[in-house]
């Protein structure tokens, strides 16, 4: 069937719907009055030129070109790989025609793809065949049996993407009203990459909970001083050149500063998380008492707070307040690490005897090979593993390995 080519557009809603002639016809099987259908786009085509319309979302026409021009391309497209046809496909159609048409100035709608996995969970049947949300089934011991009513077994399928049709689907208020949604979103971005497909765990969101929670205490009860907000860096203090523990933990904290600022631009949203949680156990094990390390204490927290902010960020603004500041987190700039205090000054090497790792030592940093040799031959492991005799050969491959051949 034709559209008509005299479809009016200046009514709101579906202009087909507004057509008489085309939408009221005759039952070609019958003869008798029939109503054909005006609703002639997939959802995915309908949407496949919103983003340009977002650039002047209050614009009288369509497109307004200027803003287009400005803000698009889009920098970064993220979506399942069911995207790649139904969307991106008919995204890359629109564009191309509506640069024929003068409504935008770009060959490609998108300049990044980032394709996500998809959250899996275990299926389930009753003994019927009838497929069972995860909240219906009770695991034991002997095996998984309906929670209510005669307690029957149930069959245990693979994990499987979430879907509507198999009721492998865990309801996201449930979890929040247990949990709260930042433990949810933590437990998401920290299970796996991004581009893998996430197995949904209850042991997993727990996990993430108690982490909550332990961050909580952290900034709610400090069991050691921290200086005022607007604290002035003891005189002093010199992280570059000092060799006490407060100094390694602020080299520390700019390290991770450094490392989660480059994974979170990489998409590494599980190694941001893991390096947060390493930080806040060095944090954890901090325990000067001296005016330096109530200082740093003080650095260290707050960086910990704004760090995790992007995951978690209801609590951390919370814990924002309660560190006593008054401007809100998400408007507090985002840290910049040092160039100079990411630099070790020592090494861990590697000491192996005919291959086999037999321990390891700290070196300064792109120490003589002989150093290196004498350091590695005094290693009491190795000592024993040569039994008196003398190397044939040692090989030393500067700050990272020493391998000894008999």
């Amino acid at each position: 069937m034709v559209l008509p080519d005299d479809a009016r557009f200046d009514v709101p809603g579906n202009p087909l719907d507004h057509h008489p002639t085309w939408k009221h016809a005759a039952c070609p099987t019958c003869g008798g009055p029939a109503r054909r259908e005006t609703d002639t786009m997939d959802t995915f085509v309908d949407s496949s030129w919103y983003f340009a319309r977002y650039c002047s979302a209050q614009a009288d026409v369509p497109v307004d070109r200027d803003a287009a021009d400005y803000w698009l391309p889009v920098d970064q497209y993220v979506g399942g790989i069911e995207h790649a046809i139904l969307h991106l496909l008919y995204s890359r159609f629109f564009v191309r025609a509506m640069r024929q048409t003068g409504h935008v100035d770009m060959d490609e709608p998108f300049a990044g793809l980032f394709t996500q996995g998809m959250v899996c969970h275990e299926t389930y049947r009753d003994p019927g065949g009838k497929w069972l949300f995860p909240k219906e089934v009770e695991h034991r011991d002997d095996g998984a049996v309906l929670r209510v009513g005669s307690g029957e077994p149930v069959t245990v399928g693979r994990s499987e993407s979430m879907s509507k049709s198999k009721r492998n689907v865990v309801d996201p208020e449930t979890i929040i009203d247990i949990y709260g949604a930042d433990t949810a979103r933590l437990f998401m971005l920290s299970d796996t990459p991004p581009e893998r497909d996430l197995e949904w765990s209850e042991a997993g969101v727990e996990g993430a909970w108690r982490f909550a929670n332990r961050l909580w205490r952290m900034i709610d009860a400090p069991g050691d001083a921290v200086v005022a907000v607007d604290g002035e860096q003891p005189e002093h203090f010199d992280p570059r050149a000092d060799g006490s523990e407060a100094a390694v933990v602020f080299r520390e904290m700019h390290k991770t500063i450094a490392r989660i600022t480059d994974d979170l631009e990489k998409f590494g949203f599980n190694r941001a998380v893991a390096r947060i949680r390493e930080f806040a156990n060095v944090l954890g094990d901090f325990h000067g008492d001296d005016a330096a390390s109530a200082w740093v204490r003080r650095r260290g927290l707050e960086t910990l707070v704004i760090l995790v902010g992007p995951m978690m960020p209801h609590l951390a603004e919370e814990m924002w307040q309660r560190l006593g500041h008054d401007r809100l987190l998400a408007d507090t700039p985002w840290p910049v690490a040092d160039p100079a205090l990411l630099v070790d000054d020592t090494v861990t090497v590697a000491v192996q005897v005919n291959g086999k790792l037999r321990g390891t030592i700290e070196l300064p940093k792109d120490s003589a090979d002989a150093d290196a040799r004498a350091a590695a031959l005094a290693v009491p492991t190795v000592s024993r593993a040569i039994a008196g005799g003398e190397p044939r050969k040692v090989i030393v491959v500067p700050n990272r390995i020493v391998n000894v051949v008999l």
